[in-house]
């Protein structure tokens, strides 16, 4: 009789706690809506007005100048570029940093390194531009003759240290999960620590490092004062990281604290950009997605 008034009173909180998870839930899918219907809506009426053909094609974006151009190409260009260089930094120190933590180092090492590690992802990315543009780009500057004072390279170069401890931390967690009867599997065939970490424990957490990598890259991509500070904000074409360029979210920031007013086609334009910026992002995500499935069947 008590086991059944238990399971009675029970049920009650366990209705409230399943209301309050299914809200929280309903709330983030929300928000996501909200979001893509302000950013959606708002750049409608920018297309009502600019042509798709003229957005896409285009290679001159100054919508803030008299003679007005609205193609996305030299944002998008200077989006890329800062996050391939940061990415070139960021993936092979983030996945060496990840294996020795996983394979290599004691409890303790692991214990003092990945706590400190982490805590570069809570430094101020305003303090990550001022040390790109004072310390990084003099230092550029010594080795590569004529740099500019605003570059992506050191712009994407900070940015790679920035996202480090995302991919390191989680691709050690994925690496971590590997089950210990692989690696014991591995050594009593022989191989060697090295061996096993490289062909046994990274192939067999390959998902949950590509998820690593595409959150450091929607990192990169998403990077505002870094860019702004470091990158310069000329819109033009990129086709080497040490001409500067401006991003995406360069442009927005710069429109959204600047004076434009409210409403006008000026205004609407960071929203075309930001959607654009968006659908490539979820485009990166998708192809991330199928990769992380290839992979887990295959493993």
């Amino acid at each position: 009789m008590e086991r059944d008034f238990t399971k009675k009173r029970a049920r009650p909180v366990e209705g409230l706690m399943e209301g309050l998870l299914f809200a929280a839930a309903a709330l983030a899918v929300a928000i996501v809506a909200g979001i893509l219907y302000v950013v959606i809506s708002e750049a409608a009426k920018f297309f009502a007005e600019v042509s798709f053909i003229e957005f896409v094609t285009s290679t001159q974006w100054t919508p803030l100048f008299d003679d007005a151009h609205y193609g996305i190409a030299p944002l998008l260009t200077g989006t890329f570029m800062s996050t391939l260089v940061a990415l070139a930094v960021a993936v092979p120190l983030g996945l060496l940093v990840a294996i020795y933590l996983s394979e290599f180092a004691s409890p303790r090492m692991r214990e003092s390194i990945k706590p400190t590690l982490e805590l570069l992802a809570g430094v101020p990315t305003v303090v990550y531009g001022y040390f790109a543009l004072l310390f990084v780009t003099p230092i550029l500057q010594r080795l590569i003759p004529g740099l500019p004072g605003f570059n992506l390279l050191s712009a994407g170069l900070v940015m790679g240290l920035m996202i480090i401890p995302y991919i390191a931390s989680l691709s050690e967690d994925a690496m971590r999960a590997v089950p210990r009867s692989m690696r014991e599997g591995s050594f009593a065939m022989g191989a060697t620590r090295l061996e096993t970490a490289f062909r046994v424990v990274f192939p067999a957490a390959i998902s949950g490092i590509i998820g690593a990598v595409i959150l450091g890259m929607s990192r990169a991509v998403g990077e505002t004062m870094i860019v702004v500070i470091a990158g310069g904000q000329l819109p033009q074409i990129v086709t080497s990281p040490t001409q500067q360029g401006a991003t995406v979210t360069a442009f927005i920031a710069q429109v959204a604290l600047g004076d434009i007013a409210f409403g006008t086609l000026e205004y609407q334009s960071i929203f075309a950009a930001g959607l654009a910026l968006l659908v490539l992002t979820l485009m990166f995500n998708f192809i991330a997605f199928g990769l992380q499935r290839r992979f887990r069947e295959a493993y």
